[in-house]
């Protein structure tokens, strides 16, 4: 890819997507940061970086942005799909129209912005979609199910585009992060944590705990040990978008790729209870658990013996 090529690259208020216009615009690349509100773009457009509000739950936003991007460029070099959040709570307790936001988010605005670009890419005969997925997108665990969901869904329509695109020299790449510490990340995903019922209260509790930890690195935990920074995240996006040939899927980090193996290799059992249950909080119905209460002793029943008549 050349230094004209322009990426395009959504979720740049923080994290990955910010980590990612930072490195490609220092590396000489022509980088267009979007975000929903562009009140928090002003760090990248003071190192010189062009900015645009661009909302993946906006049809007319995301217009807007591409018609920008192509109309200075023919088309989008490369599109970085990276804007996203975690919903969390357990699946039982989940609210319809939270689990239709994560997907608008998540999955409907990627699918939508990638359409967009597409028929510029088509003409010009080149381009890459790079979209970031998780190691969740390749199994799931207790208390985020439809945020894996979502990912799970990446993943299939990623996999069904990359074929679809690939004869008209379009390529789509999977980014799959292991925990990233992120602050605005995890305290999203932690805050999201709502009282649930009390058979699930002290899941929670121990979930908020455990990702806080991760996030914060307020305690040791497994994969707060080995939890990656942002930017290890934005190298492999760079090294993607320049590569001519790229692979279809990029692990990131220890965990990401050991934990992927382990998935692939183990029988359901195996991971469920040697890895899943293991390292990370799973609800546990606590009244198994508890002592049962000492039945108080019958009273014997009063003797009428000497009330016969």
């Amino acid at each position: 890819m050349t230094a004209t090529s322009p990426v395009l690259i959504t979720g740049c208020s923080s994290g990955i997507g910010l980590a990612s216009a930072l490195r490609m615009h220092r590396a000489g690349l022509t980088v267009y940061a979007t975000a929903r509100r562009p009140e928090t773009l002003t760090r990248l457009a003071a190192e010189g970086i062009r900015t645009l509000r661009l909302d993946v739950t906006d049809e007319a936003s995301m217009r807007a942005a591409v018609d920008v991007v192509e109309a200075a460029h023919g088309s989008v070099g490369a599109l970085v799909n990276s804007a996203g959040y975690a919903m969390s709570g357990v699946a039982e307790e989940a609210g319809l129209d939270d689990m239709r936001r994560q997907f608008e988010t998540n999955v409907f605005g990627l699918a939508r912005l990638s359409q967009l670009v597409l028929p510029a890419m088509r003409a010009a005969r080149r381009g890459t979609i790079v979209n970031i997925s998780s190691v969740f997108g390749r199994y799931a665990v207790p208390g985020g199910g439809f945020y894996q969901a979502s990912k799970h869904a990446v993943e299939a329509l990623s996999d069904a585009l990359r074929l679809e695109v690939a004869d008209f020299g379009v390529r789509v790449v999977l980014i799959e992060p292991g925990p990233v510490r992120t602050t605005d990340f995890g305290a999203t995903y932690v805050a999201n944590l709502k009282p649930m019922t009390e058979d699930y209260d002290e899941f929670r509790r121990r979930t908020a705990e455990y990702f806080d930890a991760i996030y914060t690195g307020s305690r040791r935990t497994l994969a707060g040990t080995f939890a990656i920074q942002s930017d290890d995240v934005a190298r492999v996006v760079e090294r993607v978008v320049r590569s001519s040939r790229p692979r279809a899927r990029y692990p990131v980090g220890l965990l990401a790729r050991s934990t992927i193996a382990l998935r692939r290799l183990a029988p359901d059992v195996v991971f469920d209870n040697l890895f899943v249950r293991r390292v990370f909080p799973v609800p546990r119905d606590e009244s198994r658990r508890q002592p049962p209460r000492p039945q108080p002793s019958p009273s014997p029943s009063p003797s009428h013996e000497g009330d016969r008549r």
